[in-house]
């Protein structure tokens, strides 16, 4: 009888995003050197009424006010429309085509001429929808029931039959009608509840003081690791943006490097030209590692399509393509990226990245400090709702920017400027470029980490900072094996750039360097810790560890409840997942990446590191099968 076995073969994961409804103008965000476009949104808002309202300078924020109201999302979900007289029967189904916090446009296949509600302009009728995950950003997915008026009403063909189209205006805007309703209730329940959490976790602190006689050991560390995750929690919510300085515009390059991204080097492009900034201090180079897919085609693409767009925006002089002569790796491209940079601030995207209009007008504020280094943007998550693997990340992402890198910048210390979007001085990226390309630790070559490293050759002369209103967001994986691999990846690059830093730390805010320390310390001890209280203690002592649990669950209770607070999002629930996940999984990762720190690969892409790892695993099976083949090593 033979045996055949086929590999299951893997099923794509189709990522969910959040669609924006395209402008018909590529780079409607970038401002018109000869003023010819004076619109900022297509309802027709002008800059000289804007500035009229906003005599005392903040008219930039403003902008981003009426930029967020003016978005619309491509939508697809059942509306249901009353009319004036409120009668149930009178409700007519329609279906969202578009939709933005002020408006929605809607189709009605099924209407006919002579229907009780007539939808001329000015007819005012109450929408009753369901907001579904994905449409519209995190925090809007609810329930709605508001009131609207018709503002135009039209008649278009969809394939053989007509449609009605009517575009509703809201009686007031999305964000304004949630802040009475759900956020509103979401912010006073969390804040509440957060104020309850840490009083518990403070009490339950005194009680490690009042056994720490006992196991001093222990108790020093669970009084260590509270006072430590407190103290970021508290500094995180402390920190305050730099405010927009209308007359501080420093030129900017932004480099994206680029290998085997042809799913979304476009988007990440666009996003990058299409900026509220000077068009004469801006530039764009994107730098491809020798991609083997279609990377280089999409871009020059996409870099045709903004040439086109219009010659006043000058795109031929300031977006640029490098292709590198070979394979290098990703420090290579920025490094090489940064010798073309005409200006003097640089800027490092991800190649799946995408930046928010207003991105590098927040990004370049703390560069008015002299002694500011670098600074890192807030990286949110664009996937969030493919799957449960991208929730969890979803909430990590955002206390890991929002409270843990804030904390971090209030002593103006931030630890890693993270990939996805990161300024520095080009000046130090030069002084130090020789330096980060040939790193080595222990003798090994440094691949990854590429960002915390250079964030440690910065941070030993300068300050680093973090802007939260400087927003992109990023693809993370949907695939649990990939997610794995990156974490352990980025555990080892953790691993040795925090050894690096200990090293010149404590010439820092002495708080800052102390908070460094212990955060160093806690992660590497915390697998003895959970293995203590959760294997030893119940079977040795047969004690149930119920405060260590309770002190788990208080963990994920401060995370989840702070994505809450600021972000009034139903997704604050999988805080409480991630915690469990990492103290059942990840938490394992990190005496594996102490026992392999040497390991190089990326795991997720095929690097040349990858590929020599690859190549030295098919010659050790090769080896393997030769010596079967010719009856040695066999069990029988």
């Amino acid at each position: 009888m033979k045996w055949s076995f086929k590999k299951k073969e893997k099923q794509q994961i189709e990522e969910k995003l959040i669609s924006p409804k395209l402008d018909r103008r590529i780079l409607n965000h970038v401002p018109d050197p000869e003023s010819i476009r004076t619109t900022v949104d297509r309802r027709g808002i002008r800059n000289e009424r804007l500035a009229a309202q906003n005599p005392d300078g903040v008219e930039a924020q403003a902008l981003d006010k009426l930029r967020m109201l003016s978005l619309r999302y491509t939508a697809d979900f059942d509306v249901y429309i009353l009319g004036p007289r409120k009668r149930k029967k009178d409700t007519v189904k329609a279906r969202a085509v578009d939709i933005s916090s002020t408006g929605l446009l809607v189709n009605m296949e099924d209407w006919a001429q002579g229907d009780s509600m007539d939808f001329a302009i000015g007819t005012h009728a109450s929408l009753s929808f369901n907001l579904p995950p994905g449409t519209m950003p995190e925090g809007f997915e609810s329930r709605v029931k508001i009131d609207a008026k018709v503002v135009r009403s039209f008649i278009h063909q969809k394939g053989d039959q007509e449609v009605k189209g009517v575009a509703f205006e809201f009686d007031r805007p999305l964000a304004e009608y949630f802040q009475k309703k759900r956020w509103g209730y979401s912010i006073y329940s969390a804040s509440f509840s957060l104020l309850l959490a840490v009083g518990i976790i403070m009490l339950m602190r005194i009680e490690s003081i009042i056994y720490f006689q006992y196991h001093y050991l222990l108790y020093l560390y669970s009084l260590i690791a509270a006072a430590f995750l407190l103290t970021r929690y508290l500094f995180g919510a402390m920190y305050r943006d730099v405010p927009i300085n209308p007359h501080y515009t420093p030129g900017v390059t932004i480099i994206i490097p680029c290998f085997n991204e042809e799913d979304w080097i476009q988007r990440t492009v666009l996003s990058c030209v299409n900026q509220e900034y000077p068009i004469d201090r801006l530039e764009v180079i994107v730098v491809d590692d020798q991609s083997t897919d279609q990377s280089v085609k999409k871009i020059k693409q996409v870099i045709e399509s903004i040439h086109n767009e219009a010659e006043r925006f000058a795109t031929k002089e300031r977006v640029k393509l490098h292709v590198l002569p070979e394979n290098g790796g990703k420090r290579v491209a920025l490094a090489e990226g940064v010798k073309m940079a005409k200006h003097d601030l640089v800027v490092f995207v991800d190649s799946d990245s995408f930046l928010e209009p207003n991105a590098i007008k927040h990004l370049v504020q703390p560069f008015q400090d002299p002694k500011m280094g670098g600074v890192a943007g807030r990286t949110d998550v664009e996937n969030k709702y493919t799957n449960y693997v991208t929730k969890l990340q979803t909430v990590r992402y955002y206390i890991s920017f929002r409270i843990m890198k804030a904390a971090e910048s209030w002593f103006d210390s931030v630890t890693c400027l993270s990939g996805p979007l990161a300024c520095y001085r080009k000046e130090l990226i030069q002084k130090h470029t020789d330096a980060w390309l040939n790193q080595t630790f222990l003798g090994h070559p440094a691949t990854f980490g590429d960002d915390r490293s250079m964030t440690n050759f910065i941070l030993q002369t300068h300050r680093t900072g973090y802007q939260d209103a400087a927003i992109c967001s990023t693809i993370v994986p949907s695939d649990v094996k990939v997610f794995m691999k990156q974490q352990m990846r980025w555990k080892r690059s953790w691993l040795r750039e925090s050894l690096r830093a200990g090293g010149f730390i404590w010439r820092k805010e002495p708080f800052m360097a102390l908070f460094f320390y212990i955060g160093l310390i806690v992660p590497i001890a915390a697998p003895a810790v959970v293995l203590y209280n959760l294997i030893y203690i119940p079977l040795v002592h047969g004690i149930f560890p119920s405060t260590f649990l309770m002190g788990l669950v208080l963990m994920a209770l401060l995370m989840s409840l702070a994505h809450l607070l600021f972000r009034k999002s139903k997704l604050w629930i999988y805080g409480l997942v991630f915690v469990a996940f990492y103290s059942i999984v990840l938490l394992w990762q990190m005496p594996v990446a102490i026992a392999t720190f040497w390991k190089s690969s990326w795991g997720t892409r095929e690097t040349p590191e990858d590929i020599k790892e690859r190549e030295k695993k098919e010659a050790r099976k090769n080896k393997k099968a030769r010596k079967n083949k010719n009856g040695m090593g066999l069990p029988f």
